[in-house]
């Protein structure tokens, strides 16, 4: 009992934890705004999801950081299960709908629930749980399991398909690499072959013949769009760069304060912007507050990045340091992804804005990762507890 009235008084002194939940709460209020201004109706429902996240994010801050250690393992595993579940040719439709052409979601009656989205924190948790004690990492052998532990659920995701989801996946795991001291002359190594790869397959898109194509239609069509919008061609603005170009005109026409919220109802409505209140709710949000929606939305972001990996540089404990740095990046990449393909720097690829965009499985489970962040940052150093990982020369990395 004293245990967990201490817990509750660290729980409500100052700390990092509380600057994130801050600027969660104002993402969601500006994603519920802007969501408003296209569909009232997704905001109802956005709105109705808000306290049960809110639930959601105070059911993780209760378990101590070691009871959510030994539950990542089987977190993971139904979670994989979940991923293999969708995928099945021979479950029905009404249990498992397609969407978009994808068969991301299982329909739970009061919601359709992605998997994929639960897997996110159970992916940064178990390789956190992994990765905590250990120093094999930091050899090129020693990255296999990692790797591993990345691509089961990357491979299974890019079967319903939905790239958007597989792509956030690496980013995380080299971040967490990083602050876990691998070396970066062999992420380099992996990273450039990854680059390598990209670039050539790009280059096959758009100078190889159709027998010659290693992604899909949809996928091709996406990468010579955004490259023709880029270069000025509009030959593909009718139908493969529609989506991007609607939302380039819209966040253009925004200005600096934008048009308001009824104004801009009506030009997003006119300009028939699809997944309006999705995938695209940041063009929305320019269009409506301008210029100043925008940069407040950017110090949102900034704040609870910042705040994520402020409770990770205070922690003392591995799993939370480590787990931080993965929900920062959680964070960081499916936002930069999304407002990139906006803008016309990134192909589409169907990604939400975390916290913003519609979609009840995202916003409950990005606040289970700020309730982690609070559990986290509530927590006082055990007084008998193992050493983290330190090295003894900040330079090893590179060796």
């Amino acid at each position: 009992m004293n245990a967990w009235l201490d817990y509750l008084r660290d729980v409500f002194r100052l700390h990092a934890g509380w600057a994130a939940l801050l600027a969660a709460l104002g993402l969601t209020f500006l994603g519920v705004s802007a969501i408003d201004t296209v569909s009232p109706y997704y905001a109802s429902k956005q709105t109705q999801w808000v306290p049960i996240a809110l639930v959601v994010m105070v059911l993780f801050m209760l378990p101590h950081p070691r009871d959510l250690g030994r539950l990542a393992y089987p977190g993971f595993v139904v979670c994989v299960l979940l991923l293999v579940f969708v995928i099945l040719p021979f479950v029905p439709r009404g249990l498992v709908p397609r969407i978009n052409g994808a068969t991301s979601w299982i329909n739970l009656g009061l919601m359709n629930f992605q998997p994929s989205e639960a897997m996110r924190v159970f992916f940064v948790l178990s390789l956190a749980w992994y990765l905590r004690y250990r120093e094999n990492h930091r050899t090129l052998w020693g990255l296999t399991v990692p790797f591993l532990i990345m691509l089961i659920p990357v491979g299974l995701i890019l079967k319903q398909p939905d790239l958007g989801v597989a792509l956030v996946f690496g980013p995380t795991l080299l971040v967490m690499l990083v602050a876990a001291g691998a070396k970066l002359r062999h992420l380099f190594g992996i990273v450039g072959l990854g680059v390598l790869a990209v670039g050539v397959n790009v280059g096959i898109v758009l100078y190889a013949p159709d027998s010659m194509q290693l992604l899909e239609q949809h996928q091709q069509m996406r990468i010579k769009s955004m490259i023709s919008l880029a270069s000025g061609d509009d030959r593909y603005n009718q139908d493969a760069a529609y989506q991007q170009d609607k939302a380039m005109t819209l966040i253009g026409a925004g200005g600096v304060s934008g048009y308001g919220a009824e104004a801009s109802s009506v030009i997003v409505r006119y300009n028939r912007l699809p997944e309006r209140h999705n995938d695209m709710i940041f063009a929305v949000i320019v269009n409506r507050w301008g210029l100043f929606g925008a940069l407040v939305t950017l110090v949102l972001y900034l704040v609870l990045v910042f705040s994520i990996l402020g409770v990770a540089a205070r922690s003392k404990d591995p799993l939370a340091r480590l787990s931080c740095v993965g929900f920062a990046a959680l964070i960081v990449t499916p936002a930069t992804i999304n407002m990139g393909m906006c803008v016309g720097l990134m192909p589409v690829t169907g990604i939400t804005l975390p916290f913003v965009s519609y979609g009840g499985s995202s916003l409950l489970f990005s606040f289970a990762i700020v309730g982690l962040v609070m559990n986290f940052a509530a927590r006082r150093p055990q007084r008998m507890a193992r050493p983290s990982f330190e090295f003894d020369h900040a330079d090893a990395i590179f060796q």
